[in-house]
């Protein structure tokens, strides 16, 4: 078992970007908790887990990944609706103090959600976590090369979407 006080360190560094990350992937605050959770209940039972890794964040994002993506296909979440996934989505930001903010803030909601999931991914390392496009393809096993892509076309569907909503605000 990994020493509790380690455990409540690693919590304490990471908890906050792997909830971000897996509320981006999964769109609900439930199951986002329930990754979370299983994620940490993992490195409790097996602390050799993180043995030898030189990026600790990055290495527990991948992770948070996988679990994430298993309990997306075991609930079969990827057969809803993008209007039943935009409803159930959680605040990924933090709440907004000018309407016209919370307006755009909530039209960058939905319009992550409805990103393909893998472009999703990307865009919120990228941007979130600011990683680069090596780490981002180490943390999700992928080539570097496709994580630029998956950016690249994430960033233009994202300002497709926005573009609107944005000169209206200005």
């Amino acid at each position: 078992m990994v020493h509790a006080d380690e455990l409540e360190r690693i919590y304490d560094a990471h908890a906050q970007a792997i909830f971000g990350f897996a509320l981006n992937l999964t769109r609900n605050e439930a199951d986002t908790r329930d990754v979370l959770q299983d994620l940490f209940r993992r490195l409790a039972a097996r602390p050799e887990t993180l043995q030898g890794v030189r990026d600790e964040r990055a290495f527990l994002l991948r992770l948070t990944h996988n679990l994430a993506i298993d309990l997306m296909r075991r609930r079969s979440t990827r057969e809803r609706t993008v209007e039943a996934v935009a409803v159930e989505a959680g605040e990924v930001f933090a709440p907004a103090s000018y309407p016209d903010e919370l307006v755009f803030r909530r039209q960058l909601a939905e319009a992550l959600a409805i990103l393909p999931e893998e472009q999703r991914a990307v865009v919120h390392l990228k941007l979130w976590e600011g990683m680069t496009f090596e780490c981002i393809a180490e943390t999700l096993g992928i080539p570097p090369n496709t994580a630029a892509s998956r950016y690249r076309y994430g960033l233009d569907k994202l300002r497709a979407r926005l573009r609107p909503i944005y000169e209206e605000i200005q």
